[in-house]
């Protein structure tokens, strides 16, 4: 199989650095569940701040997305802002990334779908109920947990790009169809999944050991309990991230 060399683009570089990406996946969640819960954080009458209506992480995560936008961070296609409405431009110097993909990906964005996934489905599994006060730090690791899946997801408009021009007799004619069937059936490789579960379950048992030296008392206790991290990968980031693919391949063409 040719593979796409435009912009020193292949799919292995792709696959090096989803990998990569699994690292500050689980990292990020072991760091949230070092709080618990913390409900004061989601709740809109919590945090009584002067023109703001909403929850201390919403003010957190608009705040911190604002700071980041001016500082260039949304300059780059790989970032998502989970509020990219009335964000200020970047202050610094655009750096000139490869135009790798088609213009139509700017126009995809699912964050509100991870943001619904991740404080309704995902955070209450993994982290213990309970207030210890820590709101602010509690929304600071929630975000690093959102910017890290969002990125995860959303690289698979860079995998679809790679794919399509490796394999664009095949892709086509499902484009020109608009047929998500045979798109998802060329996505999907059920063997690579597989191995991408199993892997970042065992990075959860790695990353997540509790070490005592010379006490094997807590051996097969986690700070993430791997089957949570690997639920995460088979029940949301695999089928969103093929989602974005099938989405921006439906567009690849226009």
């Amino acid at each position: 199989m040719a593979k796409a060399e435009h912009n020193n683009v292949t799919l292995g570089m792709v696959r090096d650095s989803l990998i990569r990406q699994e690292d500050t996946t689980v990292y990020n969640l072991i760091e949230r569940a070092r709080f618990p819960l913390n409900p004061p954080t989601y709740d809109p009458s919590y945090a009584s701040i002067p023109g703001f209506s909403g929850s201390l992480v919403e003010f957190f995560v608009k705040q911190t997305e604002a700071v980041q936008a001016k500082a260039g961070r949304y300059d780059n296609p790989e970032e998502h802002p989970f509020f990219p409405d009335n964000l200020p431009p970047s202050l610094v110097p655009h750096y000139k990334y490869p135009e790798v993909l088609h213009p139509a990906a700017m126009s995809i964005n699912i964050n509100k779908l991870i943001w619904d996934m991740y404080f309704n489905k995902l955070l209450p599994s993994f982290v213990s109920p309970g207030d210890d006060g820590n709101y602010a730090l509690t929304a600071a690791r929630d975000l690093e947990c959102l910017q890290a899946i969002s990125r995860r997801i959303h690289y698979g408009k860079l995998v679809a790009e790679v794919k399509f021009r490796d394999e664009r007799k095949d892709y086509e004619p499902a484009i020109r169809a608009q047929d998500r069937f045979t798109l998802t059936n060329l996505l999907t490789f059920t063997n690579v999944e597989e191995a991408v579960k199993k892997r970042v379950a065992k990075k959860a048992m790695t990353f997540g050991q509790e070490v005592k030296i010379g006490d094997d008392g807590d051996k097969g206790k986690y700070k993430v309990d791997p089957a949570i991290v690997s639920g995460l990968y088979a029940d949301w980031v695999i089928p969103l991230t093929k989602e974005v693919e099938i989405d921006y391949l439906l567009r690849r063409l226009g």
